[in-house]
């Protein structure tokens, strides 16, 4: 048993490099995240320090993974993806990809439009692509406020200000794909 832990543990610090570096998150951004100190992060990474519980939960939230992939834990064979919601700004967030880094994909569903105040612009880096499955929302990018109904999708550099809310007295629900910059989603038509 002890050979077993101490396997899974050795494989802990290369795992949180690689989450962190395929997030292109410093340890400074990491640490303040987190509340421990760049040189805890960076003897966990290096394998100089054995990990605890207490340092494993605040890294695995803050990389928005389960802590069974920090320590990877046996595949059970149950092929379901858990997902696990998040309410942010009155948004719901439903996680549909597990993996760091690479393209990201989301269920969105945004409020009623009777709870949005006037659209606070917002940017960040990375190229987004949505879909409205149900619904239509009010998408406003850059100078331009577009109506996209349910059945449409629009794709745009994240990197430009944009806003995104729900133009019906009812949510609206999106597929969302947030991908590094310069990825952008690719539509295959076979005929």
């Amino acid at each position: 048993m002890e050979n077993y832990e101490n396997t899974v543990l050795a494989g802990v610090g290369p795992r949180l490099r690689a989450l962190r570096r395929a997030r292109g998150t410093t340890l400074a951004e990491l640490a303040a995240v987190t509340g421990l100190t760049t040189s805890t992060l960076s003897r966990l990474e290096n394998g100089k320090r054995r990990p605890t519980l207490e340092q494993l939960l605040p890294l695995a939230r803050a990389h928005g993974v389960p802590l069974d992939d920090l320590v990877g834990s046996y595949d059970t064979g149950d092929p379901r993806v858990h997902l696990r919601p998040v309410t942010r700004d009155g948004m719901t967030f439903v996680p549909l990809t597990r993996r760091a880094g690479g393209i990201q994909a989301f269920k969105v569903v945004y409020p009623p439009a009777s709870r949005w105040g006037s659209p606070a612009l917002k940017t960040h880096e990375g190229y987004e692509w949505f879909y409205v499955m149900n619904g239509s929302v009010r998408f406003v990018l850059g100078d331009q406020d577009l109506p996209v109904r349910a059945g449409e999708a629009a794709e745009f550099d994240a990197r430009i200000p944009h806003w995104i809310g729900s133009a019906e007295e009812h949510p609206a629900e999106l597929l969302t794909l947030i991908g590094p910059q310069g990825e952008r989603a690719h539509l295959a038509v076979s005929q």
